[in-house]
């Protein structure tokens, strides 16, 4: 026993001297926990939506004020025409358009009111927790104020824009695409470069006449046509199996993967200088690279219900921008006039991440 104990303490020391294995222990549990609990969520906070009276009475403006004090919904504006709501949902400004009828009190008190519902489906998720939330809030607004339900007073006309029939498959093909492409490109040039390192292969390497910037295109030019195949597989197989669109333009989607895979290989390169080993790299890229790529990019979960600093921390990260770019171009058409700023923000992450790769594997060489 007495062996046992000084073998157990011993192996105690050892645990806590080492930061990475701490960080394993109680960081990673412990940052999993925060992520799980506050950003998979289904509920809907203060959401952007548009409103359209075209009433302009007391009760079409005490309808609007009852829905935008709900605490689900933010009014971001007040539109003139159903063709400025559509240009928001291109700009990806809003996610749900309200449009109230003329002669609204009127039509409430001959029991003929319809109410226009209005969502962007590229995310079906979203759209219709949105008109579910709508659809409460206005029974609830007819019972308490009218004294009419909902059914007799008043009825609701659902338009789902570019997903009418609310295919989840729209959400997941674009979604997956970007899980892939991070995981193959940054996982695997990460675990790579740091098999060399461990295996001692790397001091060959850098002993040899090739550059270190020849190292580096060498290991990740591979990663990158291949991620770039595995880009095109999955649009094949989301277009012919599961009659996925692509509404836009296909050069200028294709061109939009290449940049993304090549930010994905400069954070690669960049995990590989601060990795030792494999096992280490492999760690940080999945626990980095997974689990915000899918919990905190907009993939399954709505960045705007998220606490504030979930969504900083969404919009640091190169998928956030590139799962809207995806979804623009298949799903609304859009072209580079409308999807610039997503593009040129990934492009400065982009060049930013290979900068400090590039560095910091120059100065891991000295």
């Amino acid at each position: 026993m007495k062996q046992l104990r000084v073998f157990v303490l011993k192996e105690f020391k050892h645990i806590f001297r080492d930061v990475r294995t701490l960080i394993i222990l109680f960081g990673m549990p412990i940052a999993q926990v925060v992520l799980f609990g506050y950003a998979i969520t289904n509920e809907v906070k203060d959401a952007d939506i548009v409103v359209l009276d075209k009433s302009q009475d007391y009760l079409s403006k005490r309808l609007t004020n009852k829905i935008t004090s709900s605490g689900y919904f933010y009014l971001k504006d007040r539109v003139e025409s159903v063709k400025e709501v559509k240009q928001l949902f291109l700009a990806d400004e809003v996610k749900l358009a309200i449009v109230i009828p003329e002669d609204f009190a009127k039509k409430v008190n001959d029991r003929e009111a319809q109410i226009q519902l209005l969502a962007d489906a590229s995310d079906p998720n979203m759209a219709n927790t949105l008109v579910n939330y709508t659809n409460g809030i206005i029974s609830k607004f007819m019972t308490d104020e009218v004294g009419v339900a909902l059914p007799y007073a008043i009825t609701t006309e659902v338009e789902m824009a570019y997903n009418p029939t609310l295919k989840s498959v729209f959400l997941f093909v674009p979604g997956v695409i970007t899980v892939i492409l991070m995981l193959v490109s940054a996982l695997l040039t990460s675990i790579s470069i740091a098999r060399e390192k461990e295996m001692g292969t790397m001091e060959i390497l850098l002993v040899s006449p090739l550059k270190p910037i020849t190292i580096i295109l060498g290991k990740v030019i591979p990663y990158l046509l291949l991620s770039f195949l595995n880009a095109i597989l999955i649009l094949v197989m989301g277009v012919f199996i599961f009659d996925m669109p692509i509404n836009g333009s296909l050069p200028l989607l294709l061109t939009e993967s290449l940049l993304f895979i090549v930010s994905a290989l400069s954070l690669g390169i960049f995990i590989s200088t601060k990795s030792d080993t494999q096992q280490v790299a492999m760690m940080v890229s999945l626990f980095a690279l997974m689990l915000p790529t899918i919990l905190l990019s907009g993939f399954i979960f709505p960045i705007s219900s998220m606490p504030l600093p979930l969504q900083w921390l969404s919009s640091i990260m190169p998928a956030t921008y590139f799962i809207i770019i995806i979804k623009g171009i298949m799903l609304q058409g859009v072209g580079l006039a409308v999807l610039w700023k997503e593009t040129l923000i990934l492009a400065i992450m982009t060049i930013v991440l290979l900068a400090a790769g590039l560095k910091n594997f120059k100065t891991r060489l000295v």
